[in-house]
């Protein structure tokens, strides 16, 4: 995130951890100390005791709709005590095959997407089937009368309609972030949440991310003072040729040479001549055995008739004299705005996520999730030929209401006379008390993995760093050099360079565990909330629900079109943020300009979403 020495970044776990060990303002001290000071997840149920929830009586029965890359990284966090998979549905013979199989790509992906036979013990998918049954057609999945709920993981262009008709069917839902592909469906999902009593979460995995939740207290307590900037960016070394984005396509495409060329057959080759080679060992040829397993499946895709299931055909829409058939659609989804959000959705959208519940800690008195006031926004397609929609470069500027924000306040200042101690001269001077903002920055690159991805907060007493989900490192306004520890002033408390004490306890603490990014976590409360029945809902609702994550789409798609004003010619990359965006009861959306426009695109959106 930040050019750090080794020394740097230890001096920063160290501060971190000891002010976590410190800190007892919400009686956690004791807890966190035992088991899980610095994220590290020390034994099952960390997250019920930590985020206050429950087992339930019994799993709750699901559905999982999608199961490619997200929907297999989330049957992986599954508890078995909360969630029972009773059925999955996918389009794709790979998803299916990785949906009990897991994923043996590399060693890392069977770690996050080992599969249901592994989450469950079943032996083999002959006994899997029998637990589990397989869909094809998500509108016949949802009316499975064996299901409680749905978690869906499919392209966001999907999201809407699925989750609609899940909850119309009285499913509950988990979805997959963004949350949908406009603001006015998202605002319908939770308006029919509201309608039907069903519990709606959304994926923004880091409302349940224990080493999140940390910081989020740290900066409740004042350590780090006021917040006046943050500094959040997702930097991916993706370029043309090696886009994780442009994933291959079952049965081959013609590339830019005119020859055929089918990457998936080619590397199913591979597997198979390792797998013959004599010299391959036992286990080796133990793994390439399920990968090439996996490999055929993939290969298989290319019978998926995906013009059936909502895909369509692009013709020479780019100049390159290429048809986009659908499977292509299907599988590169992520690269069109019909079928997807692009960068700010799939990526912008956590790190902004993250930086609102950073802000909204200093609103601990109201409990608002606060909103941003303004976004100027560019962006563009800097390294990718223009084979796609997607941008490959954008550039964020945010600005957030600050402690004391007047939201009466017009634009520029305000005089008053100086009421300082000493002062008598009462010459009117400029007063930004009520006009105090937090600037959020916000960068994704493809191209350059430099930084990573993570948050940096900075306020008036200390910083903050977040770093890939992993770690937190905090410093003293002094500089990144400098050990420090809290000295407790009241209520509140400041980082003190002079100040001693060990933070061996909270290291201690750590235990070398894996860190939980949330994932299980969110599932788990989501099956609580379920399982506890409460009348409507209301008493136990997912942390990320539909009102908090409304906002982070309207955060999102609001930015998306900012960077889609800034490209055209004369245009402005200038947006003030609405306060009816936010408002669930309210019909305002940034997408449509006008009363006319606005009821044209609801009646569109409602008569499709069949509301």
């Amino acid at each position: 995130m930040i050019n750090l020495t080794p020394e740097e970044r230890e001096t920063g776990r160290d501060n971190y951890y000891s002010a976590v060990t410190a800190h007892d303002k919400h009686s956690r001290r004791d807890f966190l100390v035992r088991s899980i000071a610095a994220g590290g997840v020390a034994a099952a149920g960390v997250g019920g005791m930590y985020f206050g929830y429950g087992r339930p009586s019994g799993p709750v029965r699901v559905c999982v709709i999608g199961t490619g890359d997200e929907g297999s990284v989330l049957m992986g966090a599954i508890n078995p005590e909360f969630v029972q998979v009773t059925a999955v549905c996918d389009i794709r013979p790979s998803s299916v095959h990785r949906a009990f199989h897991g994923d043996w790509s590399t060693d890392n992906t069977i770690k996050v997407r080992p599969g249901l036979m592994s989450v469950y013990g079943w032996n083999d998918e002959t006994e899997a089937r029998k637990n589990v049954t397989v869909y094809e057609d998500w509108k016949e999945a949802v009316h499975d009368p064996n299901i409680d709920g749905v978690i869906i993981a499919t392209p966001l262009f999907l999201h809407a309609p699925i989750a609609i008709a899940a909850m119309q069917a009285g499913k509950h839902v988990l979805c997959e972030k963004l949350m949908a592909h406009s603001v006015a469906q998202c605002k319908l999902m939770t308006r029919v949440a509201n309608e039907t009593n069903t519990v709606l979460s959304v994926g923004h995995q880091r409302h349940y991310s224990i080493l999140y939740d940390n910081a989020v207290n740290l900066i409740k307590w004042g350590l780090l003072g006021e917040i006046h900037h943050i500094r959040a960016q997702w930097h991916r070394n993706n370029a043309p040729g090696k886009d994780s984005w442009a994933l291959p396509i079952p049965g081959g495409e013609i590339a830019s040479s005119g020859k055929r060329v089918d990457k998936i057959r080619d590397q199913l080759d591979k597997f198979i001549n390792a797998y013959k080679d004599p010299s391959t060992s036992p286990a080796a040829r133990k793994k390439y055995a399920k990968q090439i397993a996996q490999w055929e499946s993939w290969d298989q895709d290319k019978t998926v008739q995906a013009d059936k299931h909502g895909y369509i055909s692009r013709d020479d829409v780019y100049g390159d004299g290429r048809v986009r058939s659908a499977i292509e659609e299907m599988v590169r989804w992520r690269l069109w705005d019909r079928t997807g959000g692009g960068l700010m959705a799939e990526l912008g959208s956590h790190q902004l996520d993250a930086a609102s519940i950073f802000i909204s800690a200093l609103s601990q008195k109201t409990g608002k999730h606060v909103h941003p006031l303004t976004v100027h926004a560019v962006g563009g397609r800097h390294i990718f030929p223009k084979d796609r929609d997607a941008d490959d470069h954008v550039y964020c500027s945010f600005e957030f209401p600050g402690q004391g924000y007047d939201y009466s306040f017009d634009v520029g200042y305000k005089d008053k006379v100086n009421n300082y101690p000493g002062d008598k001269s009462g010459v009117p001077s400029h007063d930004v008390e009520d006009n105090k903002k937090v600037v959020v920055t916000y960068s994704s690159i493809n191209g350059n993995g430099f930084g990573g991805y993570g948050e940096v907060v900075l306020g008036t007493k200390g910083t903050l760093v977040l770093d890939r989900e992993k770690e937190v490192m905090l410093y003293p306004i002094a500089g990144t050099s400098y050990k420090a520890r809290v000295k407790k002033k009241g209520d509140s408390a400041i980082l003190d360079t002079s100040a001693s004490g060990d933070a061996a306890p909270a290291k201690t603490a750590e235990g070398g565990g894996p860190v939980s990014r949330g994932y299980k976590e969110e599932i788990e409360h989501w099956a609580w909330c379920i399982s506890t029945g409460a009348k409507n809902f209301a008493e136990n609702q997912p942390r990320c629900n539909g009102p908090v994550a409304l906002a982070d789409a309207v955060i999102a798609l609001t930015a998306k079109q900012a960077i889609a004003n800034s490209q055209k010619k004369g245009g402005n990359g200038f947006i003030e943020f609405q306060p009816g965006w936010f408002d669930v009861a309210s019909d305002e959306v940034p997408e449509a300009d006008g009363a006319e426009a606005t009821k044209k695109m609801w009646a569109k959106e409602k008569k499709e979403l069949g509301c």
